[in-house]
């Protein structure tokens, strides 16, 4: 930061470098020693500034200010939002935390608009994925739930669901915490635990809408799964999102929250399992013959043919010396019809049409020059 430069100019530079890096989040981290600036960059954290530390009371105050949150609470977390108007095309949208830490709030300000807007095309299923997806969505009730870690790109896939389906015809109906993007055509209803609208009571609320689809951003407990299970045997299209590492950990989730298997296996239609996977640069990468015997670590069990060669990250000004610019979603489905059967611990007993796992897709991916072996490695489970 430049000593004689306006703390409100200094945040609006670092939201235009942000936005240009394609960064997902910036991070305002207060110590003892120094203040930095973090952001987020294909899921990595890179530090952007160091300024004067005596800045951060200064700093904690215009972004509150900017997002309409109480600059006299340091005591307690903070959650808002904020819209950026820009001359020239959309503005931008940007939520904020504050975490009172140790040595002062830290804050976080997330960039929403780039990650949340791609159509159903866009998010890296492969054709057949995307395929099966979209016949699951057409159909007009059944539970379609969306599984992977925090950051994995959950989000993305839901919201591109409904924009998928907001033709006009439907009456499409939404529970968030907190509504990240404003969708025309979509009634979006935010969580608020103070005043005592959870997700359970919004989602019953809901159901005397007369709905077509149901959108529940997270599945957090068992009343709220048992809602959306029962809406989707009642003739509803249910899309949420649950936090598990598998599409199959997925069913044993639900059933460890209180849903009976066979109430699962009559309103389930299909569990999308993700990661989000660096994109290798393509002005540096560089292609190698793919070792088999690293291949066969990674779980590929087919032979290779003579001209199968992957890619490895290199290093340029395009990438920052990365080797990878950019994230692509890596995709499991797992398709299930009324004829599935669950076993109590929410193990399949029956067969059902499946996509390759999150590991074979990775390879794939790689084998396709879209990534390399090394990231498969290291973001998908084994």
């Amino acid at each position: 930061m430049l000593s004689n430069e306006p703390v409100a100019a200094y945040v609006a530079r670092l939201i235009d470098a942000a936005q240009a890096a394609g960064a997902s989040d910036i991070h305002f981290e207060p110590y003892e020693a120094f203040y930095r600036v973090r952001l987020r960059v294909d899921g990595r954290l890179q530090e952007l500034d160091r300024p004067a530390p005596e800045l951060k009371e200064r700093l904690a105050a215009r972004l509150k200010v900017m997002a309409q949150l109480d600059i006299a609470e340091k005591r307690l977390p903070q959650d808002g939002r904020l819209t950026l108007e820009r001359e020239s095309g959309p503005g931008l949208d940007l939520r904020l935390s504050s975490l009172p830490t140790v040595f002062g709030e830290k804050l976080v300000l997330r960039l929403l608009a780039p990650a949340l807007n791609l159509p159903l095309q866009q998010l890296g299923l492969e054709s057949a994925q995307l395929s099966l997806l979209q016949q699951v969505l057409e159909r007009p009730h059944g539970l379609v739930l969306v599984s992977g870690p925090t950051g994995s790109g959950k989000s993305s896939t839901l919201y591109a669901s409904l924009a998928y389906l907001n033709r006009g015809d439907l009456n499409l109906c939404s529970v968030e915490d907190p509504v990240e993007v404003a969708l025309p055509g979509v009634n979006q209803v935010a969580v608020n635990d103070k005043a005592g609208l959870g997700f359970a009571r919004a989602l019953r609320a809901l159901l005397r809408q007369d709905p077509d689809v149901i959108m529940v951003g997270e599945m957090r407990d068992a009343l709220t799964a048992d809602i959306a299970v029962k809406a989707a045997q009642t003739g509803h299209l249910v899309l949420s999102s649950v936090h598990t590492q598998s599409a199959q950990a997925t069913l044993a989730r639900l059933v460890n929250m209180g849903v009976a298997p066979f109430n699962l296996a009559s309103s389930l239609s299909l569990i999308v399992a993700q990661r989000l996977l660096r994109r290798l640069c393509p002005a540096c990468k560089r292609a190698h013959a793919p070792a088999l015997s690293v291949l066969r670590e990674l779980g590929w069990r087919e032979a290779l043919p003579p001209d199968a060669q992957c890619f490895e990250a290199g290093r340029c000004a395009a990438c920052h010396g990365s080797g990878y610019h950019g994230r692509i979603g890596l995709f499991e489905l797992l398709a299930l019809d009324e004829a599935s059967l669950l076993s109590l611990d929410g193990a399949l007993r029956t067969p059902c049409a499946a996509h390759p796992d999150l590991r074979r897709a990775g390879l794939q991916k790689a084998m396709q020059g879209q990534t390399s072996l090394a990231e498969v490695a290291a973001t998908t489970p084994p």
